[in-house]
């Protein structure tokens, strides 16, 4: 019935007909054909077969669109909530972990350095809180309208920051300015420029300056100790930074504080053992010799005798703490801890300490100094004049070279230097100060005659003016040695007694006649307070030995010389012009500085002691 009928071959009762018969049947059938395929092909195209899906496709498509979300559920899930195996890249732990890693930071807190004061709590180093302007090279952009006002602020040329920003541009760290003022930061950052950052910081200042510069010493730009009791006591300043976890989108900027990790813990305070009043006389009459003498330097100790403590130290050339840009090294040194010098005469009474415990001499015992000189092993030592008799305290009253040597060479040298050590002579003051010398004390197993004699009065041996102070300390305290303190002590050390409290009241005594009228340290005198002391002269020692028209003054004192409290070193070194005795020179300090010092102290002379011009008045009027 379709058309794919009319394709099949005729019956067999057709093909029996004739073949006028086939032709008329085929031309009818011709028509009937076209007339039927004409009618079949129109009703094909007017009725479409719909397609069928089999059930099992649809049941397929369905279960797949069901399984989707479901599969992204899951992945989602496992990148949120499970963690992953070892190794594994696709857990929630390996996630975080990269997240953190490009925006979770840990920054330190600083923490602020210990306060160093002195004995009365006046602040001589103190931190005061700074901020560090730096930047990401990698942000930053070089174009001028973004540099020129940057620079301006940070008080360079365009060109140097650009060139700057260059050498950094691989980084993502640089610093503009470090530890500058809150004020002047702030002002950098106000500008707003993507890339640039503050850090907060703290920097030392020291509000005494240069007269306790060397003695305190000085932090470097990270806040480390480097000198003084800043380096010496750096663990013990140093305060132990905090941490805190932070988010910082890709500029570098804090979006979110996360966590305090730890908390910063601030440095120790230190207290000293120097009065800054004390310090201030020191440092101003040391000056002021200086400048009048034209010396090259100089120092003061100030120690108490009842406790062992520095009341002062001072040293020049100093320098300010606070500027350091033209900063002179050699200003850096805390002389009085760190340079030797030969004592010269200072260590007489020392050898007559050793005189008075041989047995053999008192202190009137006479010493024939004549002629005025004496050589010992083609040596000669003179006296200015010729003394003629003297006893043993007149020897250190006049500071006879002759009468020395001679009580000198009467003993063994073992036994002046067994005095020299037990006073603390040839040993570190154990004070912990940085750069802390012992000196030099030489011991022999035979000595040389002029090695002997010359260490009597104080040559051949090196020692430094904190070492002297404490070996005057000695006989201030009747022959006991306490350790010397730069840090204030709650409790004095009770000391270890070295001399017989009797030899060393007898040697006190004697240099009592220094100071009055004759001796050789007459200009340290003070008024209402009775003065024990000694002055010395030394060469200075060159490349080629002692150096001519070149000395060294000192002086070291005890007051008052009947109840000590004080002893006081003065070293002025190469004094210029034609006065260079420490009886000139290093004396007036001492009576300065020491006077001003008893009475800030409040210390009261024990007895009414006459001036110099009393005592001169008073002759004259015995005299009429």
């Amino acid at each position: 019935m379709s058309l794919l009928n009319n394709n099949k071959p005729a019956s067999r009762k057709t093909a029996g007909r004739g073949v006028a018969g086939a032709k008329g049947s085929s031309a009818k059938n011709s028509g009937t054909k076209n007339t039927r395929s004409k009618k079949t092909s129109s009703q094909s195209f007017g009725k479409i077969k719909k397609p069928v899906i089999e059930f099992w496709r649809y049941s397929l498509v369905a279960l797949a669109l069901c399984l989707l979300p479901m599969g992204v559920l899951w992945h989602t899930g496992g990148l949120q909530i499970l963690e992953g195996g070892s190794g594994d890249n696709k857990g929630v732990r390996f996630l975080q972990d990269q997240g953190d890693a490009r925006t979770v930071r840990t920054l330190e807190i600083p923490a602020y350095r210990g306060v160093i004061t002195d004995r009365n709590g006046e602040p001589l180093a103190v931190s005061t809180p700074v901020v560090t302007v730096w930047a990401n090279p990698r942000v930053l952009a070089l174009d001028v309208d973004t540099l020129q006002p940057l620079a301006k602020r940070l008080g360079e040329s365009v060109g140097n920051l650009r060139q700057r920003l260059k050498r950094y541009g691989n980084k993502e760290f640089m610093f503009l300015s470090r530890r500058m003022s809150p004020e002047d930061a702030e002002d950098i950052l106000a500008l707003g420029i993507e890339g640039v950052h503050g850090r907060e910081e703290y920097k030392r200042f020291y509000p005494a300056g240069e007269i306790t510069s060397q003695l305190v010493g000085f932090t470097n730009i990270d806040d480390r100790g480097q000198e003084g009791l800043e380096l010496a006591y750096e663990s013990w300043l140093a305060g132990v930074p905090g941490q805190r976890k932070v988010v910082k989108d890709r500029k570098g900027k804090i979006i979110k504080d996360l966590q305090l990790l730890r908390s910063e813990k601030p440095g120790k305070d230190l207290a000293l053992s120097i009065d800054l009043r004390l310090q201030y006389l020191a440092y101003r009459e040391l000056k002021a010799a200086m400048r009048k003498f034209r010396a090259a330097s100089g120092s003061v100790v100030v120690l108490d005798v009842e406790s062992g403590e520095v009341l002062a130290m001072v040293n020049q050339p100093s320098f300010n703490p606070n500027d350091r840009a033209q900063l002179d090294t050699a200003a850096l040194r805390n002389r009085a801890v760190t340079d030797l010098l030969e004592p010269g005469s200072l260590i007489k009474p020392m050898t007559m300490v050793a005189a008075l415990e041989s047995g053999r001499y008192r202190p009137h015992t006479l010493v024939d100094t004549s002629p005025g000189y004496i050589k010992i092993a083609g040596k000669t030592f003179v006296d200015p004049v010729n003394y003629g008799t003297l006893d043993i305290t007149g020897i250190l009253t006049k500071s006879s070279q002759v009468g020395t040597t001679r009580v000198a060479m009467d003993l063994s040298p073992e036994s002046i230097r067994d005095v020299l050590d037990r006073v603390g002579l040839g040993v570190s003051p154990g004070t912990g100060f940085p750069g802390e010398t012992p000196g030099d004390l030489p011991s022999r197993h035979k000595w040389h005659p002029l090695e002997h004699a010359a260490m009597a009065f104080g040559y051949g041996i090196s020692a430094t003016p904190l070492q002297i102070a404490g070996a005057y300390g000695v006989l201030a305290s009747g022959g006991l040695r306490r350790p010397m303190s730069l840090l204030r002590l709650d409790e004095a050390a009770a000391g270890q007694r070295v001399v017989d409290e009797s030899t060393a009241v007898a040697v006190r005594d004697m240099l009592k006649t220094v100071i009055k009228k004759g001796g050789t340290g007459t200009r340290a005198e003070i008024p209402i307070y009775e003065v024990a002391g000694k002055s010395g002269t030394v060469h200075k020692v060159g490349r080629e030995g002692y150096q001519e028209g070149r000395y060294i003054a000192l002086f070291a004192g005890i007051a008052p010389a009947d109840k000590p409290r004080l002893v006081t070193v003065v070293v002025i070194n190469d004094p210029k012009g034609e006065a260079y005795f420490g009886g000139l020179v290093a004396a007036p300090v001492f009576s300065k500085v020491t006077a001003d010092a008893l009475r800030l102290l409040g210390v009261e002379p024990v007895a009414a002691v006459p001036t110099l011009a009393a005592r001169a008045k008073a002759a004259r009027e015995d005299a009429s």
